[in-house]
């Protein structure tokens, strides 16, 4: 099935900042400082260690897994530090991994910790703070809180990080078109390959399947509020887009009695599964790319003519000859696969959509570039051909998020229904019905979806968003009802809101956060700012 279900990178401009490719050296960090804040709050039996643990704040670069996260981890007021938590919570006296932890201490009468979580599953919590320092250091949440963003285990600078492809195993994949052959000899080798990125998983992953049967939402749930606790707090205030959310409302439903505040922008429906899920985010992004086409087809050069009725043919005879002939980029080549990627990407936010008709330009001359930077992007791709983990992890979260699918009918009408409601991205060929890496996945899921039970849970502030590509807004309505919260509306085309310098959603989230003021019902922001 198609692969853009709930993944969220840390932020737009990460991916403009890639495409700039500027780097600069980090200046000099003071010296380490230790503080032991906990154990605050709750403490279940036998965790005692680990609520109560001392944190030694330091320097951030040395947890930097790339270029983009090195020069950002430099930034003056950023501190970094590692939490100690279970491999397996059942097993406490067993053995332990680590989470990367980075803060931006408050600079004013302080609250306590607002804990930011970007989304993916896979995506840094650590990167995205770093990148939201300076607009939340400059208004009243950074006088108030001190912003944190922690890598969810197996994540970035969390040791030990999935690892299940190479960084040459990981181009030989994009550049491989041979998803849409559906014949049986097709399939078969397609779940063939399924079943060995679960083996190389286990074996490439430090702690093996151990690591994998513990990665999942409910883990990582029971880490935060480790992690609350060693930073002194006695609730929790969170702030989680995309996937993040569904952290936020997961921990809701574990420790109500822990949650101080919960921020849920760009929500998953906690009620649908993972071909519901997938078809309506497949709906979102058919519905970004007729938005992107009405707004290109006004513009002199629109790679896609002058007809938005014609758009999505124009679309097609551009990257379907893809497959069978792959465009030049460079010293290296653009495939359907990474065109389609590329195009996704760019549907994330209206900032990427000149970018996006660039490379679509680019594509009628036989040139890939653009396009492939923007699934270089997606990816996580550095310049150097290295790749973060962070589809590693996607991979190893969702498999144990939900229940496998082995119904090959099941898989068959999911093909059919998001090629019906994101037609753009149909490859024009009669698909087969193969198994995806979870159905062979070599551990079972710890979760499932379902309407979380929050008794006893204060208010939560949920935004949605009306032009949400990979969220639908439907999610959002959904999870505020499910959670007894209030919905925002932001009416845009665009993956997540809140701090990004829309005055209306900014000032309802901030005054939430700080003094636990709901909007007025019905609450609708617009507008760029």
């Amino acid at each position: 099935m198609p692969r853009f279900e709930r993944y969220r990178l840390a932020g737009v401009l990460a991916v403009i900042s890639l495409l700039a490719a500027c780097t600069s050296a980090p200046p000099a960090q003071p010296g380490p400082v230790t503080e032991t804040n906990g154990p605050a709050g709750p403490v279940p039996g036998g965790l005692e260690r680990f609520y109560g643990q001392p944190l030694t704040w330091g320097d951030c670069v040395p947890f930097a897994t790339s270029d983009s996260t090195r020069s950002a981890f430099g930034a003056p007021g950023l501190q970094c530090t590692r939490l100690s938590v279970p491999l397996d919570y059942a097993r406490p006296d067993g053995p332990s991994i680590t989470l990367g932890v980075l803060r931006q201490k408050a600079s004013g009468d302080r609250i306590g910790s607002l804990v930011v979580n970007p989304g993916g599953p896979g995506a840094s919590g650590m990167a995205s703070a770093a990148s939201q320092a300076e607009t939340v250091a400059s208004g009243e949440l950074g006088q108030r809180f001190d912003l944190v963003g922690f890598d969810p285990r197996g994540v970035g600078a969390s040791q030990p990080a999935v690892r299940c492809l190479t960084d040459a195993e990981r181009d030989a994949d994009r550049s491989d078109d041979s998803e849409s052959d559906g014949s049986p000899q097709g399939v078969t080798r397609q779940e063939t390959e399924s079943k060995q990125l679960g083996e190389k998983c286990v074996q490439r992953t430090e702690h093996g399947a151990a690591m994998l049967a513990n990665i999942g939402t409910r883990d990582v749930v029971r880490d935060l509020d480790v992690l609350r606790s060693a930073l002194g707090d006695e609730k929790l205030t969170y702030l989680g887009y995309s996937y993040g959310t569904r952290i936020g409302y997961s921990y809701a439903e574990a420790f109500p009695g822990n949650v101080r505040a919960l921020v849920l922008d760009g929500a998953l429906d906690p009620e649908q599964d993972s071909i519901d899920s997938l078809v309506a985010q497949g709906a979102g992004f058919g519905k970004a790319f007729g938005e992107f086409t009405r707004w290109c087809v006004a513009q002199q050069d629109c790679a896609l003519g002058t007809d938005p009725d014609a758009a999505i043919g124009a679309f097609q005879q551009l990257v379907r000859p893809l497959i069978d002939n792959p465009a030049q980029a460079g010293e290296r080549r653009l495939s359907f696969e990474d065109a389609t990627t590329g195009a996704v990407q760019a549907l994330y936010s209206q900032q990427l959509w000149d970018v996006l008709n660039t490379g679509l330009n680019e594509l009628k001359r036989q040139q890939g570039n653009t396009l492939l930077k923007l699934a270089d992007a997606y990816n996580e791709r550095g310049a150097d051909g290295s790749y973060s983990t962070t589809q590693d992890a996607f991979l190893a979260v969702r498999c144990v998020d939900d229940p496998r699918v082995t119904d090959r009918a099941a898989v068959a009408e999911a093909h059919r229904r998001y090629a019906e409601v994101a037609p753009f991205l149909d490859d024009g060929r009669s698909g087969g019905a193969a198994l995806d890496a979870c159905a062979f996945w070599p551990v079972p899921n710890t979760s499932q979806p379902h309407t979380p039970k929050v008794g006893g849970l204060p208010p939560v502030l949920v935004v949605s968003t009306t032009g949400d590509p990979a969220t639908p807004y439907a999610a959002g309505v959904n999870l505020a009802k499910a959670l007894g919260g209030k919905l925002v509306t932001f009416e845009g085309t665009q993956h997540t809101v809140f701090l990004q310098g829309n005055r209306c959603v900014d000032k309802a989230g901030t005054d939430y956060l700080v003094d636990g003021t709901l909007p007025a019902e019905n609450t609708r922001c617009s507008g760029s700012k």
